[in-house]
């Protein structure tokens, strides 16, 4: 990987609807050899998928958080079958450090956030943390 590769990954990350004419302009390269170079960033399992990013205030879920949970009982098995189940999971992670899994939630009031926490209760311990807003 390369400078141009580093900079087409970095257009596509913003906008991955770009098109390769577009991406090409913005990379200094043609058309066909940027798409060159995604088609091998894509082979190289570098560029895995393309998505979106969804504004989750615009959706009706104007309260973000990420949530720590700390496994109770070794009843991860539990704990991922109850997140898979959940519609307003962004993402979750199984990491190392003081808790076992990361995830990040949306919610429409506290309520729900309340109710949504109460329900990991009986898997794990808990640490939530509201998010204000979006650095990078």
């Amino acid at each position: 990987m390369d400078l141009i590769d580093e900079q087409i990954i970095k257009e596509l990350s913003m906008n991955s609807r770009l098109s390769m004419s577009e991406l090409g302009r913005r990379v200094h390269l043609s058309s066909p050899a940027v798409k060159e170079r995604v088609l091998q960033l894509e082979e190289q399992r570098i560029i895995t998928k393309y998505t979106i990013e969804l504004n989750k205030k615009n959706c009706g879920y104007p309260i973000s958080s990420i949530i720590e949970a700390t496994i109770k009982n070794t009843l991860y098995e539990d704990f991922k079958n109850h997140i898979e189940k959940q519609h307003n999971i962004d993402f979750c992670y199984r990491i190392a450090g003081a808790a076992c899994f990361m995830l990040k939630a949306n919610f429409a009031t506290f309520e729900e956030a309340e109710l949504f926490i109460d329900g990991l209760i009986p898997f794990a311990h808990t640490k939530t943390n509201f998010i204000f807003s979006k650095v990078i």
